[in-house]
């Protein structure tokens, strides 16, 4: 894994400048594709209406150190990306239904891959990693607070074998917005908190993710119990 080393220079009047190198994070253990973790079947009804749950919807960016349960963060993957028809179509609409997003959880155990053709997590990395994404996240404290960050990327190969270079690009992030909002919705209806991110450095993130080169990270979003 690459990593670029982040450097800071203090200096003020009476003292010569000092350098301080931020020591990169160790390399996450990769596990085997075969280790996976069935979700709890997702919820399609709720206790409160779409209106009340739109109206309660605000960016939370403090979290209380409180996990979330499976049921709850299958439910929040589910709402990104889960499969609705016996087709194949999903919770979030997708130009030519290419579905070109693939989206990440980082938890304080693992960072795992949603399959939502199994509505299973597949473990991608083993350890914590929210500290080295939130640093290379500009240091937003919901990322490095927040149980889970959800982490939604795009194969953008997916849509432009369809509609061209043009377009897809403006596909692909019309669908990342509907996939998020639905994210944060479906936050709302668990009682949890989210916030959207879009300040990081892509590459970096990558990087430290281990994510495949054609999964570019497109959004961040951090979830848990507000505080």
């Amino acid at each position: 894994m690459s990593w670029v080393a982040l450097v800071f220079v203090v200096s003020c009047a009476t003292a010569n400048p000092v350098t301080i190198t931020m020591t990169p994070p160790p390399e996450p253990t990769r596990i085997p594709v075969f280790s996976t973790i069935a979700l709890p079947a997702p919820r399609t009804r709720g206790t409160r209406t779409l209106e009340e749950t739109l109206a309660q919807r605000r960016s939370v960016r403090e979290f209380k150190d409180t996990p979330l349960t499976l049921d709850e963060l299958g439910q929040l993957l589910w709402a990104a990306q889960g499969i609705t028809h016996p087709a194949g179509l999903r919770t979030a609409p997708s130009a030519g239904a290419l579905y070109p997003l693939e989206v990440y959880a980082v938890t304080r155990e693992a960072t795992y891959h949603y399959d939502p053709h199994a509505h299973q997590l597949v473990v991608h990395a083993r350890g914590d990693l929210r500290v080295p994404l939130y640093t290379v996240a500009l240091m937003q404290d919901a990322i490095r607070q927040a149980p889970v960050t959800i982490v939604i990327t795009a194969v953008y190969a997916r849509t432009s074998k369809k509609y061209g270079e043009e377009r897809t690009p403006r596909y692909v992030a019309l669908e990342v917005g509907h996939a998020a909002q639905n994210v944060l919705l479906q936050a709302v209806a668990l009682d949890l908190g989210a916030v959207p991110i879009g300040a990081f450095f892509d590459e970096q993130v990558q990087n430290v993710l281990a994510l495949p080169r054609e999964h570019q990270p497109l959004y961040l979003i951090p979830v848990g119990h507000p505080r």
